[in-house]
């Protein structure tokens, strides 16, 4: 019996090992394509995660300035400190209950509140509640042993019996230290401003400032962290469960499931590290920021070169008015209706009856107006 054995032409040979290396390159390629996709993607998210904590970090320097300048008027009001000085803590609730309720009112401080301490920080007053004076407060708010060593005001979320932003000033009359004047403000305004942006905010205090914080320990619980805001949108609460933690807190972001999960420290005034910022950006919100100008906050409504001249003007927030108290005051009477105008007017003539000739010549010419002016003020 004769075999045939067949035989592969060198057309045949030739057509297999292209086939093989078009193959082979088109695997190449598609791989080459998923890496450069993927890397494209990964770099796309990481410049937009930076961008929202440069806008992030900027907007709360907006909002620790904007406290911080109010605590310093307020720190200047001569009837505050007469009630100090007389030790009367009725009157210094009255005083600080009536300011709380006009600033809510006429102003975009919805959530105030505002303590007044002792020199040696026992309550004097609060304009959310009486029955609280004379209670030593020291024992549970470490921030204030530095306070007490430099004299000198100071603003950053504090740990407490709930973490917020608080600012604290020293009442002085010449050299001397008649208290401490303090204004709060929760978190939770601020992180309706930013759902207001389509970012979810997550406030994560340390657990281990449970001892001081009593008012929280019934808050819900992320990993090792306390949920500080009360108004966090519930939806996102098992999905932040569900991640990974220990490779979180490692890198930049997380984005899963169409979801960009970022993070930045929370420091407390004196630097120290007690939580974190989580925040949680749906792929709507992505999308719609990618075609946002990259040098408007999205935070804050403001330039960045805005945001830099008002931390720029951090130590000097009134300009020509003695405190930002008055300059607030007078600003806000040309917004107001007639009829809500009265009550304030006749604050406002009182307040700047004390201010001399060339005081108010100063803001006359400050106050907006650029045009050269002839004539006398009388």
């Amino acid at each position: 019996m004769i075999m045939k054995i067949k035989s592969c032409t060198p057309g045949k040979y030739i057509s297999r090992i292209a086939l093989y290396v078009t193959f082979l390159v088109l695997m190449i390629l598609f791989i080459s394509v998923f890496f450069f996709v993927k890397h494209s993607k990964e770099d796309k998210l990481m410049s937009l995660g930076d961008r929202v904590v440069s806008n992030f970090t900027a907007g709360l320097d907006y909002e620790m300035v904007d406290l911080l300048s109010f605590s310093i008027a307020l720190s200047e009001d001569g009837e505050l400190k007469n009630a100090l000085i007389a030790n009367d803590e009725s009157r210094g609730y009255n005083i600080l209950s009536k300011i709380t309720e006009r600033f809510k009112k006429y102003t975009h401080l919805k959530s105030l509140r505002i303590q007044v301490f002792t020199p040696d920080f026992f309550i004097f007053a609060r304009s959310w509640n009486q029955g609280f004076e004379g209670m030593p407060i020291w024992w549970f708010r470490d921030d204030l042993e530095e306070l007490n060593q430099n004299k000198e005001p100071k603003v950053g979320m504090e740990t407490g019996r709930l973490l917020t932003f608080k600012a604290t000033i020293p009442i002085r009359s010449g050299n001397k230290v008649l208290g401490y004047l303090e204004v709060i403000k929760f978190i939770d305004e601020f992180a309706i401003k930013l759902r207001k942006k389509g970012i979810e905010l997550f406030a994560l205090m340390d657990e281990k400032y449970l001892e001081q914080a009593e008012l929280m320990r019934n808050f819900p619980l992320v990993d090792d962290y306390v949920i500080a805001n009360q108004n966090f949108n519930q939806q996102f609460r098992p999905k932040i469960e569900m991640l990974d933690w220990d490779t979180f807190l490692n890198q930049s972001y997380v984005y899963k499931e169409n979801i960009l999960y970022l993070h930045e420290p929370i420091y407390n005034g004196a630097g120290k590290q007690i939580g974190i910022y989580l925040l949680v950006i749906p792929q709507s919100t992505l999308k719609k920021y990618e075609k946002e100008n990259q040098s408007i906050s999205f935070f804050t409504q403001f330039s960045d070169e805005d945001i830099e001249k008002v931390v720029k003007e951090w130590k000097h927030p009134h300009g020509s008015f003695r405190s930002e108290y008055d300059k607030d005051l007078v600003g806000l009477l040309p917004k107001l209706n007639k009829e809500d105008k009265i009550e304030l007017e006749d604050e406002a003539k009182s307040i700047l009856n004390a201010y001399s000739k060339d005081e108010l010549i100063d803001i006359v010419i400050e106050n907006k107006h650029k045009e050269k002016k002839i004539g006398i003020i009388k």
